[in-house]
């Protein structure tokens, strides 16, 4: 176990902390710990504040308590996949699939109403919508990017905040892709999802017909 880990861990346990409290309980020097407190007040790790003293204080300056913030616990290790699959399993149980793809569709609806914000100046062309997308979805942490294609474009997302619950329940999946038919305005087909296995979610996005084309003649879009 790193040095860090092990004050984050006892930090965690008791609560806050001295570094000289630390230092005895890990056997290490307070210099030492000293160090990395002082890293992780700089990362925003730990905060600090003076240990009320009760009494009369002696000479010297306060003692200083370090406790985790809010950033260092979302870090650690959490059980929120379990906890969601475990929930989608009881609604499948009790309501069926249907109450399943029911709550998917609530659970992106706040989703779709933020990026569809986020694109109101995109125009009606679905592959500027596309774009337009892909940035409004990296800024929900899904990592996303367009790309053209001679058939049109591409939608990835590199992240997907539900992939290990999605790996079970393809109704998140499949909610999801029908908000981004509905965003940028066509018919849009699911390629490849993180919860499927691969590496990215790829979302083919068709070229729109030209005016006076034959239906199975499409824009080349290089």
């Amino acid at each position: 176990m790193r040095t860090r880990d092990r004050v984050t861990e006892l930090l965690l346990q008791q609560g806050s902390a001295t570094a000289s409290e630390l230092s005895l309980a890990l056997g290490l020097s307070p210099a030492g710990i000293r160090r990395h407190l002082d890293a992780m007040l700089a990362e925003g790790l730990v905060e600090s504040r003076e240990r009320a003293e009760r009494g009369r204080r002696g000479r010297g300056r306060p003692a200083r308590t370090f406790t985790l913030t809010a950033a260092a616990r979302e870090a650690l290790p959490h059980t929120y996949d379990g906890l969601a699959t475990a929930a989608l399993r009881w609604i499948a149980a009790h309501g069926g699939a249907k109450a399943v793809s029911e709550f998917a569709a609530e659970q992106v609806a706040a989703l779709e109403e933020r990026c569809r914000s986020a694109m109101a100046e995109a125009g009606d062309d679905p592959l500027a919508r596309a774009e337009a997308l892909a940035q409004a979805l990296t800024a929900e942490g899904y990592a996303a990017g367009a790309t053209t294609i001679a058939t049109g474009g591409q939608l990835c997302q590199h992240h997907c905040p539900v992939a290990h619950v999605a790996a079970e329940f393809s109704q998140l999946c499949e909610a999801e892709t029908q908000v981004i038919s509905r965003l940028v305005g066509t018919h849009v087909q699911r390629l490849a999802t993180i919860a499927n296995g691969d590496g990215v979610c790829t979302t083919h996005i068709p070229a729109p017909v030209l005016p006076g084309a034959r239906p199975d003649r499409q824009r080349n879009v290089r």
